[in-house]
């Protein structure tokens, strides 16, 4: 039963009305202060813009789950984005909007309780939006990518295909990890591993377009971000005949610390660490993405066999490119495995392109982290990645490529130029596997009958 609040008299009336003021005072205040926060059940607390080379993306970092709509105005061109029961902090500084299709990002409220958000456009665009549910990085985010039309339009043009020639450029397509929104590992001593693996990335194009014979293609050439499985897209238009991932490791024990290389596993992954970063590296994909190779006109029987087949030749090839890779790198920087590992990564299930996942040491840890973020030590890094590289298509160069018949012509030396002596090698099984004479290695190595070999030590390899 309902008894409304009396003021009173008598010996404690004073004290006790007094409490009863100060009770009706606080439910007035607290009335006052809550209703904006009903109404508004969400709010923007930042925003992000990206520009890729066919799209512009802006990220809503939103404090929870939303619904929204969007639709298209002319003349001007605009586009009004509507989110529901949602406000904008006063915090939010809208980005820079240089080399964008947008002029003005302006706000507004709608029915009292929505955002309305209107993009005033430079020209008509295609646009697409979703939400994103929380990663290990940020919230909720609504994303919203408008489309270049003429990149579009460029797209939708059906170009002839072209024979294949003799005497081509073997394709390498370097994918440097992460990028845009999605940062990737966070450094130790600050900074993100997205900006290491562009580095390096474009250091690996660099030494392979100086090289005669091949033809290196930056999956990523800005800080944007590209969906996993549009990165083996993009390798695969350019006929690709490697595909090679660039990452930075990152463990909660800032001491784990090494290099590695990994190639797809069909099966299970090989350590518990290669598990734990496919899982790491494939949630990267909460970011939205889509793509992969299209069997959907083979009947489920031959689309079976073809995938096992050509799998079976990429995977081990993948494993012998990834070898040479891991035994360069192992002359500049300690290994976390000694063995390409295998696990389920999702940028390297391309069928039919070798691909690699190259993580250059852990971010993580403060002597690597240091080394990561220096110029010289990418630059070394990129050249044992390319010596590796080149050392696979010198022994195994596709029939077609110029270096193959430079390689019949005997214009290219067939054997690495160094090699890393690794524990349990003995001089006459290094000269074994070389095809060379003991002799000779000794010879060029300055290497005495008293003379002790030592794991590290990297040796010369004569042509």
């Amino acid at each position: 039963m309902y008894r409304p609040t009396i003021l009173t008299a008598g010996p404690n009336a004073k004290n006790t009305n007094r409490g009863i003021v100060r009770s009706l005072f606080f439910l007035l205040i607290s009335g006052l202060i809550l209703s904006p926060v009903q109404a508004f059940a969400e709010k923007i607390n930042d925003i992000r813009l990206w520009r890729s080379p066919d799209k512009t993306r802006l990220v809503f970092d939103i404090t929870g789950d939303v619904r929204h709509s969007q639709f298209f105005l002319d003349k001007p061109d605009r586009l009004v984005l509507d989110i529901h029961d949602t406000t904008k902090s006063s915090l939010v500084i809208s980005p820079s909007l240089t080399n964008t299709p947008i002029k003005k990002v302006r706000y507004g409220v709608r029915n009292k309780k929505d955002l309305r958000i209107v993009l005033d456009l430079k020209e008509k665009l295609t646009s697409k939006s979703f939400l994103l549910k929380p990663n290990a990085t940020y919230g909720y985010r609504l994303v919203v990518d408008l489309f270049d039309e003429e990149e579009e339009k460029q797209q939708a043009v059906i170009r002839p295909i072209a024979p294949p020639s003799a005497n081509r450029d073997i394709v390498v397509a370097i994918d440097a990890g992460h990028g845009g929104e999605d940062p990737g590992a966070k450094a130790y001593g600050g900074g993100h591993e997205k900006a290491v693996t562009l580095k390096i990335a474009k250091e690996l194009a660099a030494l392979l377009r100086k090289e005669k014979g091949f033809k290196p293609v930056l999956v990523r050439t800005g800080d944007y971000y590209i969906p996993l499985r549009q990165r083996t897209k993009i390798a695969r238009k350019a006929e690709a005949d490697l595909f090679v991932s660039v990452h930075a490791d990152a463990f909660r024990d800032f001491r784990a610390n090494g290099a590695s290389v990994f190639a797809l596993s069909r099966g299970g992954a090989t350590s518990e660490t290669a598990r734990w970063l496919a899982q790491k590296e494939n949630s990267s994909d909460q970011i939205g993405g889509e793509g992969g190779i299209s069997l959907s006109d083979k009947d489920d029987i031959l689309a079976g066999v073809l995938l096992d087949l050509s799998m079976t030749s990429t995977l081990s090839s993948s494993l012998e490119v990834g070898d040479m890779v891991l035994k360069n790198i192992g002359g500049i920087n300690r290994l976390h495995k000694k063995n390409v590992e295998q696990a389920g990564f999702a940028v390297l299930k391309s069928p039919d392109i070798p691909s690699i996942l190259v993580e250059t040491g852990f971010i993580s840890n403060p002597k690597e982290s240091r080394k990561l973020k220096s110029r010289n030590h990418q630059r070394s890094m990129a050249r044992q990645i390319f010596k590796g590289v080149k050392s696979y298509f010198v022994k195994k160069p596709p029939p077609d490529s110029l270096i193959a018949k430079l390689k019949k012509q005997g214009k290219v030396n067939t054997r690495p130029d160094r090699y890393v002596i690794r524990a349990g090698d003995t001089l006459s099984e290094i000269a074994s596997k070389f095809e060379i004479s003991l002799t000779s290695l000794k010879r060029v190595n300055r290497i005495g009958r008293a003379d002790r070999i030592r794991t590290g030590q990297v040796l010369v390899i004569p042509n």
